[in-house]
């Protein structure tokens, strides 16, 4: 269900929104679509305010800041989401727009104290990363195969398969990797200078073997700039994956989807405390984001107890 269209308030109630808006184009550096959701919030906050005033009591009553309780914020809240049934985000969006409210009518003087500055948002499921699904990262690997180098196919390929952040990557050197014929690792400096090395599999491990060869004895970086020789930046490393992306009709891939892509495959199988180390995550909360299914996940294995 949505909210009603726009209410139609008493004088009084239109009074007191105008003068707030007033105090928003005059005062507030906001964007214009900022400030009509600001005033639209409102306008359905003191529509609501003035229709549960009103009953029990003969006639109308107006929309006043001064009657504004802690209570009538909390049913507020509670009618967004139990009546209305609003997704989390909508109502977040609805109580910020009450609580900035309450917040200016307090500083000037219409409000002994601020009713709302108490009334928490409403708590959120924390919706996991969008990933590659099989099919979007055999596109990308082909793409990137065919038409692409052999630097661009080993870059989406290691990232794929190490999980190593953008920065990570651009600024990774030719002796940070260690090839062996069974093993290999990459030396990686992450967020806050944190160290960690990560195992290169099989298929990075031929693959970087190739790349090297073709590298000139006096660059440092493993991935250069093809323009400055110098290290490849990270708004390079997002045009690259969205090139090939685009080839292959993926839409709005970023180098942190590749991250999110390793991170996936890896947690259906390896413990998150290795997990976490492998990707240069502080804290095991990090980590537990790639066991946190899908909704696709979820329906999938709903599907598996229907009779029909």
């Amino acid at each position: 269900m949505t909210r009603p269209g726009m209410p139609v308030l008493s004088a009084g109630g239109q009074q007191a929104l105008e003068r707030y808006g007033v105090h928003l184009h005059e005062q507030a550096d906001l964007r214009p679509a900022t400030l009509r959701n600001y005033l639209s919030d409102l306008r359905q906050f003191a529509a609501w305010c003035e229709e549960m005033w009103a009953q029990g009591h003969d006639g109308n009553r107006s929309f006043a800041p001064a009657a504004i309780a802690t209570p009538t914020v909390t049913r507020y809240r509670a009618y967004l989401q139990q009546t209305l049934h609003l997704k989390p985000a909508s109502v977040n969006r609805a109580l910020i727009s009450v609580k900035r409210y309450c917040a200016w009518a307090a500083r000037e003087g219409l409000l002994q104290r601020n009713p709302a500055a108490v009334v928490k948002p409403v708590g959120q499921e924390s919706a996991a990363p969008r990933q590659l699904d099989d099919d979007e990262e055999e596109a990308l690997v082909v793409a990137v195969t065919t038409g692409g180098s052999l630097r661009d196919r080993t870059i989406v390929i290691m990232m794929l398969h190490t999980g190593l952040r953008a920065g990570e990557i651009c600024q990774l050197r030719r002796d940070d990797v260690a090839l062996g014929k069974r093993s290999g690792i990459v030396r990686v400096t992450g967020k806050r200078n944190k160290y960690r090395e990560v195992p290169l599999n099989a298929t990075v491990r031929t693959l970087l073997g190739e790349y090297v060869l073709t590298l000139t004895a006096d660059g440092p970086y493993l991935f250069p700039s093809g323009k400055t020789g110098g290290a490849l930046t990270a708004r390079a490393l997002g045009h690259l994956i969205k090139r090939y992306a685009a080839q292959a009709r993926l839409v709005d891939v970023s180098p942190h989807d590749l991250r999110h892509r390793f991170g996936y495959r890896m947690a259906e199988s390896v413990p998150l405390h290795r997990l976490a180390q492998i990707m240069g995550h502080d804290s095991l909360d990090t980590t537990m984001t790639y066991s946190r299914a899908t909704k696709s996940d979820l329906q999938k294995e709903i599907e598996k107890i229907a009779w029909v």
